[in-house]
């Protein structure tokens, strides 16, 4: 397990399905994600069943407090180049709002950064985020990301048109 002052990141169980499914359907938690048709919760449990293992190029992990010993949230790395030396932060959610504002997921980013940086090698953390989503951006900004590029108008929430971010993180700005 991976652990940073309030989290620690863990593979994801079968069990936490339930909860998974329940923050997908959340539509605060989603508003700033890319959606998905929904599914049964029946159909979500088969998939937390049959979830690829976890490996170097492709880990989701779950958000869980030290404290509470409680899942929270998750963290998805992925699309990792070793040639080139960078993955890319794919998705990361608090998706119990109980625990909004809270610190976790700047602390689990600080965490998975430091994972990819110090124990898969990786020289570079790269990410998409919607420009108007200023929680998450103030949350990248914290741990050292930057804002490398935009797309405008590339996402669509709620009938309405956003940029997206492209933020970087180097090995040498984590903070």
């Amino acid at each position: 397990m991976l652990t940073g002052e309030r989290v620690r990141l863990r593979a994801l169980e079968p069990a936490d399905s339930e909860a998974m499914w329940r923050w997908y359907h959340d539509p605060e938690v989603g508003r700033w994600m890319d959606g998905s048709p929904p599914i049964s919760l029946a159909q979500n449990m088969e998939k937390g069943e049959n979830r690829p293992r976890n490996t170097f190029e492709e880990m989701l992990l779950g958000i869980e407090t030290l404290a509470e010993q409680k899942l929270i949230g998750y963290v998805a790395l992925g699309e990792t180049d070793f040639v080139h030396g960078e993955a890319i932060l794919q998705s990361i959610a608090i998706g119990d709002r109980d625990h909004w504002g809270g610190g976790y997921a700047t602390d689990a980013l600080r965490v998975i950064c430091r994972y990819a940086f110090e124990e898969i090698g990786l020289h570079r953390v790269m990410l998409w985020v919607v420009a108007d989503n200023t929680a998450a951006v103030r949350v990248y900004e914290k741990v050292g990301f930057v804002e490398e590029g935009r797309r405008r108008e590339a996402f669509r929430s709620r009938g309405k048109r956003h940029d997206f971010l492209m933020m970087g993180l180097l090995e040498s700005e984590l903070r």
